[in-house]
């Protein structure tokens, strides 16, 4: 049997709903010079037909019922691919302490770059409204809160997306350790013990 590969690298970006998440990394995925795998919880949620159409209220078929397996399912994702020794460039909302404290558990072993992508509340429900296919107030929900939970190796603002990229390449390809990842790893175990 083949020895596995050597675990993949992960830029992880995080932001409110219509930051420019999904399209900051589709641009890195095309200009970092290996390659990346793109994945997102939108697969999982609006690119595809994967979630049941019924959506009863307070029933089985809810989505607050039915969310909680499903971010849990796209966490566990993650270090599987990471594993096999892909590359991934995912974007996502960390929404909560439990939910950062879930992906800093779950994503530990591996090397994390954690970008944060920060966009003003105006230029978000702008955007949001533009976009037509999120639900009004999203945004808002996520601009006081999304970036509350963690701390980044790069933290970005609203540039010119090959701006942006540039400056995440740099950062990446500069970066250092302890990562983000690690030193909020640390910290969970230093309050547990």
């Amino acid at each position: 049997m083949a020895e596995p590969p050597p675990a993949g690298k992960l830029i992880l970006v995080n932001g409110a709903s219509s930051a420019g998440k999904s399209t900051l990394c589709r641009a890195l995925q095309a200009s970092l010079g290996q390659p990346f795998l793109r994945f997102s919880p939108d697969f999982f949620l609006f690119d595809t037909d994967m979630l049941p159409g019924r959506g009863d209220e307070g029933g089985p078929f809810a989505w607050t019922n039915l969310r909680p397996q499903v971010f849990e399912g796209f966490f566990r994702c993650l270090p599987a691919l990471l594993s096999a020794g892909n590359n991934l460039v995912v974007d996502s909302i960390v929404e909560s302490r439990e939910g950062m404290d879930r992906l800093v558990e779950v994503l530990g072993p591996f090397n994390v770059f954690f970008v944060g992508l920060h966009c003003p509340l105006p230029e978000l429900e702008r955007r949001e409204l533009a976009r037509g296919d999120r639900r009004p107030g999203d945004t808002r929900r996520d601009f006081g809160t999304v970036h509350s939970f963690g701390v980044y190796d790069e933290v970005d603002s609203t540039q010119p997306l090959e701006m942006n990229v540039q400056i995440v390449i740099r950062a990446w390809e500069s970066r250092r350790r302890p990562s983000a990842f690690e030193r909020m790893a640390r910290r969970e175990t230093e309050t547990r013990g």
